[in-house]
């Protein structure tokens, strides 16, 4: 029978060369199909089956080119993490250089845009091709604290051998997504990383609350954004009649004349001037607004048509749900809160009551008020196509779901119940 998961963290504090050790042998034994002396992390567990699947080299190092100073420099510039990288290096850079350790920033494709601390640990980092411009996914270059927390979209800490690779087997890192808080897409992952010897528990719990820091200082610009935009709307909204709103980028609502307010409307995602129909809006014009948009209720009916719901569920890391109607298109991308919660929809079409879907989702029916909080969050923008009591999508849609080809793929980051039964059986390494 196999043993329990080993706790990294506790035992790699107590010993961290025995503790390596362990985990090459449970490496080695899960690699060669033998029996390893301690079963590996559940998250670590699911990252080698991952990387079996894709056809990763265990036993040799793969690195693709790195980007050029100029794209660095041109994915610096248009990504959101330049506004939070003053909190992640007040947050982590003071202590990692003391810990030997450097900070690492990558965007959402896995490559490494900012890299900073201890200048022996940036050397050392240059021997496993974590440099600037590098690319770090998963399925590239193997578990490890930047490409797996991607993945799964929750922190990760990666330990000596519990790097699929073997060459990063003297690595330790731990990593966070962050998040953008106005549509739930992520935007990349910080990761602090040194020698196996830096390796301590309360690492990852240290980088996970910088990281959501930094997410909270993105909702803080996020609001600013609509105070500015709001300063512009009100008064073109004071010297209008009727239902009218201006809302960002995003469709998050900066004012409202003639309606009670709504926090967010689903815009399409490429929206243009013009007539059309939004979701809990209806039949509206669309006019350019400073950084936004002003979205009026058109004075004639504009009809919807059919309905059909695309749930896209085979990318890798980015979900969305496409509503396809007589009058309009429009995308949005989903959190992987979200994701869960339509796929469930979308397989049971007859409805899923709060407690069902807490099961389905938690494994206890009790946690309903967790489940209403969500639901009412994707009311929002998916309302018009859903009904409750029980929660399902309503009768006239058409709802399809794209799923990866392999169904292991399915929601990886998901530890739902519902969900893991759909992968089906995870075959032994």
């Amino acid at each position: 029978m196999a043993l329990s998961p080993m706790d990294v963290t506790q035992f790699a504090a107590v010993d961290t060369a025995r503790a390596a050790r362990m985990l090459s042998d449970v490496r080695s034994a899960r690699l060669s199909g033998g029996r390893a002396p301690v079963a590996p992390r559940p998250v670590i567990e699911q990252s080698w089956e991952r990387m079996l699947r894709s056809g990763v080299d265990p036993e040799h190092d793969f690195r693709s080119g790195l980007l050029s100073p100029e794209e660095v420099q041109r994915r610096r510039e248009s990504s959101a993490l330049r506004h939070v990288l003053p909190v992640l290096r007040e947050g982590l850079l003071s202590v990692a250089d003391v810990a030997h350790h450097i900070m690492v920033v990558a965007d959402d494709d896995g490559r490494v845009l900012w890299r900073e601390g201890s200048t022996p640990v940036l050397r050392r980092a240059d021997g496993l091709g974590f440099e600037l411009g590098a690319d770090w996914r998963e399925d590239v270059v193997g578990t490890n604290g930047v490409g797996t927390p991607a993945v799964t979209r929750r922190p990760v800490q990666v330990f000596a051998s519990e790097h699929f690779v073997r060459s990063q087997a003297t690595w330790t890192c731990a990593g966070a997504p962050i998040t953008d808080p106005r549509n739930g897409r992520l935007l990349g992952v910080v990761d602090v990383s040194g020698p196996l010897e830096t390796m301590h528990p309360a690492t990852l719990a240290w980088v996970d609350s910088v990281a959501k820091l930094a997410e909270a200082r993105l909702r803080e610009l996020h609001v600013r954004s609509l105070e500015r935009l709001r300063t512009v709307g009100a008064p073109v909204l004071a010297r209008l009649e009727g239902r009218a709103l201006v809302v960002d980028r995003d469709g998050w609502t900066a004012a409202v004349t003639g309606m009670p307010y709504v926090d967010r409307v689903a815009l399409p995602k490429s929206p243009a001037a013009g007539t059309g129909w939004l979701p809990s809006f209806g039949a509206c014009t669309v006019e350019p607004l400073a950084e936004g948009w002003l979205v009026r209720a058109a004075e004639g009916p504009v009809a919807q048509g059919a309905v059909r719901i695309v749930l896209d569920l085979g990318q890798r890391r980015r979900w969305s749900v496409r509503v396809l109607t007589g009058a309009e298109a429009w995308d949005r991308e989903l959190s992987p809160r979200h994701a869960e919660l339509l796929y469930l929809l979308a397989v049971h079409r007859g409805g899923r009551s709060a407690a069902g879907l807490a099961r389905d989702m938690f494994g206890d029916p009790a946690r309903t008020v967790t489940v209403r909080a969500e639901m009412s969050r994707v009311r929002r923008y998916l309302g018009a196509y859903l009904e409750h009591r029980p929660y399902r999508f309503c009768e006239a849609a058409e709802v399809e779901v794209l799923l990866p080809d392999d169904p292991r793929d399915l929601l990886p980051h998901s530890a739902a119940p519902a969900v893991a039964e759909r992968r089906g059986p995870v075959p032994a390494l």
